[in-house]
Parts: structure tokens; C-alpha cells; sequence
């Protein structure tokens, strides 16, 4: 067997001729390195069926080293079962008279006994006339690509079938790869986002989402899912999302250090869910709160200091501010016939350190609200009434609410009328600050049923004669 055999890498020249178009041994030795750094298994045969070509990844996977390997016709006696040979090898061969690949998958023999099942890619080798000079055949060991295929399949379902969100993004913090899901949940189309900042997409809980995703790359997948609040930029304007979001970090397996392309990130649209977890848990702390009220109301000997119980257990979680306006002299059917309302502020939180609501207003001197304040429109519909400052500066915001006689730190006002025996006895105003969202429609049915407790506790105070006891002055 010549050297050039043994090495691993020969061609159809004699051993002992020259090579045309080479200086030395560089063409050979660039093609044994080529051979020897692939991935794959990969041995050729010559027209003969002699072994030409045998490079290491076949040596790891059946044991037979380049030297045992080159030089031999054929697999039979060393490769293959003898009983198979013929077979093996008729098989590979034919490569040579069809045209492009030909894919089979048979059993082979490793040096130590044990047989291996393999899939085999085999093609024709042209000669400079352009007829078949051999057979070259890559082959894996069937496990392998079959675990390739499979992720290669997953990665191709994950991008274009999955009912869930799945991007792939970039050490950059930028969309690489998108399926059609999560093109819809950004509300843009997949090649549109892609090489965008998040924060073109997102405009809040995108520094959440750059921080979760920097981790990543950095310590690599947390150990469960996370729920992130997320504002998504649309042309429709912005939209609130709710998304439960799994990461895990990108390596790439071509390199032996892990070098880190990019993060997975697949997410699912649970807002609808948690909207209804938060709608739930607010009305059982609602419930409970009136539950709490009455009962704590029932032991209170004076009605009025019932009305301002009920007020204190309705501002927890629900406002910063509330206050109690009563109609001046009980007429509130009479002012309202000649156009005229006036309130009397019976009852307020306190302005500075908390505490419990004080029953004010001994004078009886009427607030100076104007008809369009939302208190007297409250008491002229005989019905809630929402009030915001809108987007205006700190300055302006304060200016609002000094000019209705309200606290200097309300933004978001809620007016419910008090009614009690078909008579209007006033309204009940809750007040919220900068750092709170605005009064909604559940908020007001709220504030109504809190409004029945309030005026009935007034009423009673009237009939007993004990409205405005113990008030500590306007």
C-alpha cells in the first residue's frame, strides 16, 4: 500500500506520478484537513470499488482508521457482514450510473464487533472526461440525523405553525426571526419588525423585556415562565397585553466555547385571563369591604359617624380622597325646580396625616360650587358623574381641583348621588391622585352601592335629629 494511500486521501494518479497543477504535497494536505474537519462521515470509492478516502468522523463512529481502511476493495470481511456485502456494495456503486444523490440506510461493523445503522448520502465522482471515476458516500449514524431532522423540524413548526409567539432575537436586543403569531401580537408583519429596537414596538414594559432577555444571555434561561404587562404600539393606537413569556439562550454548536446567538423567546396572550383574576379578586375585595362596613356601621350609636364608617372602608384601594356634600336644608327637589343647587359639605377625609373621615360643615354655610361642578351636576341628574383634569402640567392640575374645593392633589374625580326614600339628600364625591388610573364605569357601580349605605345612614341621622352632632365646625 503506497503512503500516499495510507495517509487517507489519494486520487486516481498512480502514487508514484506527478501531480499536474500541485507543488508538493499542499493539494493533498488541504484536502486530507478538508476531510478531517467535516462533520460528517465521509469515505469515496475508485471505479474499482477500492476505498480512496476515509476521514476521521468515519473513524470515531466504526473504529477503522484511515491506514486499516484505504486499501481495501469494498466493505466486505471488515465494514459489512459478508452476507450483506454484495448487496452494501451494489448498492453504493450504483451511485455512479444515476444521476444526482442516492440516500440508503443499511447496517455496518465497527472495529470492535458491533454493528452500526447508518444513512448514507452517495453520488458520482466525474473524471476529467466527465465520466464516473468513483463514489463518494457521507454517512451518519441513523439516531443522529434523525435527531437532526427532528430539529430541524421543530424549528421550521415552531416558526410558521405554533399557536404561540416565538422570535429569535439578536445579541443586539433586536427581532431576528419571527413566526406569523407573534407578527400578529406586535402588530406588524414579520419582516417589518425585524432589525427594529423594542422600543419602536413597545412603548411600556420594554425595559422589563430588554432586562429578562439580557439576563439570558447572560445566565442563561430562568427556571419558569414570566408574566410581563406590555403596551404594543399599533395603527390603531396602543394596545394593553398581557404576555407569559419563556427564554432560552442561543448557542452555536459549531464552536467549542458557547458563543451566544441570540435569545428564544416565546410568549402566549393570557391578558384576557388575568383581566378576569384581577376583575374577580377586585369584586371579592369590594364585597367584603361593604360586608366590613356594615357591621363595623351597625355598632356606631350615631348615624353620621355610620355615614363617614362607610366612607373609610370604601377609600381602601379605591381613592386617596373622599368628602360627603349634603343638599343645604334637606330641599333638594325645590332648588333643583328653580334651577338652583347648594351643597353643604358634611364630611371629609382628612387633608394631611391619614386617619379616619371628620364630620365637618356645623355652620351650614353652602361650598361655593358653580353649576357646572360635578357634585351639583351628580344632584341635578340624580346620577354618577366621572371628572378628570386630563394631560395638563403639575400647575394646571392643581389650579383644577383648588377651583372645585378639592384637595390641591386630585387629577380624577367621581360624583354618585345620595338617595334615600325617593328624596335626593346630596352626593358623595371620591378623589384620586396623579398616581392612580381613572375612574371607570365598574368603579362607579361601586361608588353607587357604597352612596345607598352613606344615605341611608344620613336619612336616619335626619329622623333622629342628629345630623351634623358633634361636628367639629366648617
Amino acid at each position: 500500500m503506497s503512503a500516499s494511500r495510507r495517509s487517507g486521501a489519494t486520487d486516481e494518479l498512480g502514487p508514484d506520478e506527478p501531480q499536474p497543477g500541485r507543488e508538493g504535497s499542499d493539494g493533498s494536505d488541504l484536502l486530507a484537513a478538508l476531510l478531517d474537519g467535516m462533520d460528517a462521515a465521509l469515505c469515496a470509492f475508485a471505479a474499482d470499488g477500492v476505498v480512496t478516502h476515509w476521514n476521521r468522523e468515519a473513524e470515531r463512529i466504526l473504529g477503522w482508521t484511515a491506514a486499516e481502511a484505504v486499501g481495501r476493495r469494498g466493505f466486505a470481511g471488515w465494514a459489512v457482514r459478508s452476507a450483506d456485502a454484495a448487496e452494501v456494495e451494489a448498492r453504493l456503486m450504483s451511485a455512479m450510473d444515476a444521476p444526482g444523490r442516492q440516500v440508503h440506510e443499511f447496517a455496518l461493523l465497527t472495529k470492535d464487533g458491533g454493528r452500526v445503522l447508518v444513512r448514507t448520502q452517495s453520488a458520482a465522482v466525474r473524471g476529467p472526461d466527465g465520466k464516473p471515476a468513483g463514489v463518494y458516500c457521507a454517512f451518519s449514524e441513523v439516531h443522529a440525523q434523525i435527531d437532526l431532522e427532528r430539529s430541524i423540524a421543530l424549528s421550521e413548526a415552531l416558526l410558521e405553525d405554533a399557536s404561540w409567539g416565538v422570535v429569535l432575537v439578536d445579541a443586539d436586543l433586536r427581532p431576528a426571526v419571527v413566526n406569523a403569531h407573534a407578527a400578529r401580537a406586535l402588530g406588524a408583519g414579520r419582516t417589518s419588525v425585524l432589525g427594529r429596537p423594542l422600543g419602536e414596538l413597545l412603548s411600556q414594559g420594554v425595559e422589563e423585556l430588554e432586562s429578562a432577555l439580557t439576563h439570558v444571555l447572560a445566565e442563561g434561561a430562568p427556571p419558569a415562565p414570566a408574566e410581563m404587562w406590555v403596551s404594543v404600539r399599533t395603527p390603531e393606537g396602543e394596545r394593553r397585553r398581557c404576555w407569559r413569556s419563556g427564554f432560552v439562550r442561543l448557542a452555536s454548536p459549531l464552536s467549542e466555547e458557547p458563543v451566544p446567538l441570540g435569545v428564544g423567546w416565546m410568549f402566549q396572550d393570557v391578558t384576557e385571563a388575568r383581566q378576569g383574576e384581577q376583575e374577580a379578586s377586585l369584586l371579592r375585595f369590594r364585597a367584603q369591604q361593604l360586608h366590613r362596613a356594615a357591621r363595623a356601621a351597625a355598632e356606631c350609636e350615631d348615624p353620621a359617624e355610620a355615614a363617614t364608617v362607610h366612607l373609610d372602608f370604601a377609600l381602601a384601594g379605591f381613592a386617596d380622597h373622599a368628602l360627603i356634600d349634603r343638599v343645604a336644608d334637606g330641599r333638594a327637589d325645590d332648588a333643583e325646580a328653580a334651577g338652583r343647587v347648594r351643597l353643604v359639605r358634611i364630611a371629609a377625609t382628612p387633608s394631611g396625616a391619614p386617619g379616619p373621615s371628620r364630620l365637618v360643615g356645623r355652620a351650614g354655610l353652602p361650598v361655593r360650587y358653580g353649576e357646572e361642578h360635578p357634585a351639583v351636576q351628580c344632584v341635578t341628574r340624580i346620577g354618577s358623574v366621572r371628572a378628570a383634569a386630563g394631560s395638563v402640567t403639575a400647575e394646571e392640575a392643581r389650579a383644577w381641583a383648588l377651583a372645585r374645593q378639592w384637595p390641591a392633589d386630585a387629577v380624577h374625580a367621581l360624583c354618585t348621588v345620595l338617595r334615600s326614600r325617593g328624596r335626593t339628600l346630596g352626593a358623595v364625591t371620591f378623589l384620586r391622585g396623579a398616581g392612580r388610573n381613572a375612574f371607570e364605569r365598574s368603579d362607579a357601580v361601586y361608588a353607587e352601592d357604597v352612596a345607598v349605605h352613606i344615605a341611608a345612614a344620613l336619612d336616619l341621622a335626619e329622623l333622629t335629629g342628629e345630623a351634623g352632632a358633634g361636628a367639629d365646625g366648617p
